[in-house]
This record gives C-alpha cells, sequence and structure tokens, in this order.
C-alpha cells in the first residue's frame, strides 16, 4: 500500500489518480501509523511553506517523516519542505537535505510554469528516461544543484529538479501531470 500523506497542502487527488492509471492501491492519510507501515509514502504538495510546516509540525507529522524507512517521494512543496529552510515565510523545514529554498529572480519571472526539462539525471528513479525530457512545473521557489541533486533543470538559473538522500527522493516538478515521461517515473518509485 502507498501512502499519501494529507497535510492542507494540495495536489493530492490527483496523485492518487495518477497511481489509480498505473493499477496501484492508495490510501491519502496524515495517520502516522498507516504512514509508517505503507510500503512507499508520498509528500505531495502544492501550497505555502510556513503554513504547511505549521500543520506538520502541530500534528507531529513532521517527526513522522523524519522516521520513514520505506521509500519516500516528495512533489513540488513536498521536495521544498524536505529541504532546511525556505525563504518562503522564513520557514525552517525538515532538514533532510540541506539546501535552502529561495524566491527565483526577479520576482515578475515567476512562477516558473508549464513544460520544461531535466537534464543531468542520474538514479533509479530515472530508469528508462533520457535527459532533456520535458515535464510540468509550477514554482516560485527553488532548491539550489547540491550534493542530493539527481537531476536539474534551467528557469533563469540551475536548480534542482530531483534529489535523493537514502530512502528520500523528490521532485521539483509534478509527475502526476507530466504526461507518459511522469507516469514512468512514478512507475519507477513505485517498484524501488
Amino acid at each position: 500500500m502507498i501512502a499519501i500523506i494529507k497535510y492542507n497542502a494540495g495536489n493530492i487527488s490527483s496523485v492518487q489518480n495518477a497511481l489509480n492509471r498505473l493499477g496501484y492501491n492508495s490510501i491519502i492519510t496524515d495517520n502516522p501509523n498507516e504512514i509508517l507501515t505503507a510500503d512507499k509514502v508520498i509528500f505531495p504538495g502544492v501550497g505555502e511553506a510556513s503554513s504547511a510546516m505549521k500543520y506538520l509540525t502541530d500534528r507531529g507529522l513532521d517527526q513522522v517523516i523524519l522516521s520513514i524507512e520505506k521509500p519516500m517521494l516528495g512533489i513540488c512543496l513536498g521536495l521544498q519542505l524536505m529541504c532546511a529552510s525556505s525563504e518562503e515565510g522564513n520557514t525552517k523545514c525538515l532538514g533532510i537535505f540541506k539546501e535552502k529554498i529561495k524566491l527565483f529572480p526577479p520576482e515578475e519571472k515567476v512562477p516558473h510554469m508549464g513544460w520544461n526539462n531535466f537534464s543531468a539525471i542520474k538514479g533509479s528513479l530515472f530508469d528508462g528516461i533520457e535527459k532533456d525530457n520535458d515535464v510540468y512545473y509550477v514554482h516560485s521557489y527553488y532548491a539550489e544543484v547540491g550534493e542530493d541533486t539527481i537531476a536539474e533543470c534551467n528557469y533563469i538559473k540551475n536548480f534542482s529538479s530531483a534529489m535523493q538522500k537514502n530512502n528520500f527522493y523528490a521532485t521539483q516538478f509534478h509527475p502526476e501531470k507530466s504526461a507518459d515521461i511522469g507516469a514512468q517515473i512514478l512507475k519507477n518509485f513505485c517498484t524501488l
């Protein structure tokens, strides 16, 4: 069973629908036991960093996430909350990845929205995927390229399109909205 973490951030149903299309069962939950006993965990999100982190910490879900030992995939805001901190609301985040989340400069160029590619891909999340494929992005904040970066994208500057550290994976793009390429990435995650 795949647990999709419910934490007052949008886009959860579209992730579940994408998993259904691939033939995977999932539950949307904020129950710590269901999250910790799931075979895989997805941490999606569209929203604002400080309010999302407050929701997580108020319910103890921040500590639950840090305790996950099975493969976990953060998506968009999920990736950002897995980093050390965010300029959005001057927010202390989970610290799984040491990168800091920053606002794209200049502000009139945000959000980065629509189809863009990724490059420098590596790791099992991208099995069967060629670099320079287009995936779907919607974000105003980004993680810099660092030691946990497994894919890069360029919008104004290079940023982490995907990251991995141990059992924790994350994509800045939305695989559930990225057609066949996104479906393959989700399938790769589900078969880790």
